[in-house]
């Protein structure tokens, strides 16, 4: 297979994966968009396909201090479900909540008009793009990242929830924020037990918020995981949560269980795209 690396508006100082012995650790493109005067990256992986059938898209962010590079890299979502978009951007650096209060490493806006909400202008963009030059399946869009990443799902959940047909933070707590309002929505959450960054008891939190927003009842085991619990909805959007004995580094298993929570929710056939 041979890998192609498309720069927009800008030129890139990028090693070449022309060579078909060769394989890049990321998507098989390189794109780029202008944002506000800005030029924000991308590595981005589009079946054949999506040019003749309706596509799924993944978005995943990347955690505070992370790269476009190692999330396509860790994530490894191009790999585990091809036939789908895959989207792996890259942060500006943003001050930190937790760490780096200074800003010297990349993140994504944490509330709503944060940083002149460049990160959602950065979203809108994209499938913009995507949209104009692909058939996308408007019913199976979908948002997943870790830490800051997993934040940031859920200000796309908030901020433009019509959009998808589910979401899958990890290690992050944005839905208990005050400005978090959400729509029932299928969601994985994967959490560490002994996570000392995103406390347990703050990401609890945030599930149980969620739980409830949704109308779920009781639990029972999702996936063949020792990890997973899924709970039923009475609104149709049932709750998957992952926690596991960790702390908040990535759960190794988390990619694989997250494409399967993801194939197995789409919006209604109702719905409608924005």
């Amino acid at each position: 297979m041979r890998f192609t690396f498309l720069a927009l508006c800008c030129a890139f100082a990028l090693p070449s994966f022309a060579d078909d012995k060769a394989s890049p650790p990321t998507g098989d493109l390189l794109l780029s968009w202008k944002i506000d005067g800005v030029t924000r990256d991308g590595m981005v992986h589009i079946p054949d396909s999506a040019k003749t059938r309706p596509t799924p898209i993944i978005f995943a962010w990347h955690g505070h201090g992370g790269s476009m590079k190692n999330a396509a890299s860790s994530f490894g979502y191009h790999k585990l479900w091809p036939e789908a978009i895959s989207i792996y951007l890259q942060g500006l650096n943003t001050p930190g909540r937790l760490t780096d209060p200074e800003g010297k490493k990349p993140g994504w806006q944490g509330r709503i008009g944060d940083q002149g909400d460049r990160d959602l202008k950065l979203f809108d963009a994209v499938l913009a793009q995507l949209r104009r030059d692909y058939k996308i399946d408007e019913r199976r869009i979908y948002s997943t990242g870790h830490s800051n990443g997993g934040g940031f799902t859920y200000l796309l959940w908030a901020a433009r929830g019509d959009v998808f047909a589910a979401m899958a933070p990890s290690s992050a707590a944005g839905a208990r924020k005050d400005d978090m309002d959400l729509k029932p929505k299928p969601m994985l959450h994967v959490a560490g037990q002994n996570d000392p960054l995103v406390k347990f008891e703050w990401q609890k939190l945030a599930i149980d918020k969620v739980l409830k927003l949704n109308g779920c009842g009781e639990g029972h085991p999702w996936g063949g995981s020792k990890f997973c619990t899924e709970y039923t909805s009475s609104s149709g959007n049932p709750v998957v949560t992952c926690i596991h004995p960790g702390n908040h580094t990535f759960l190794k298993e988390a990619p694989a269980m997250i494409v399967k929570f993801f194939k197995e929710h789409a919006k209604p056939e109702t719905a409608k795209a924005l």
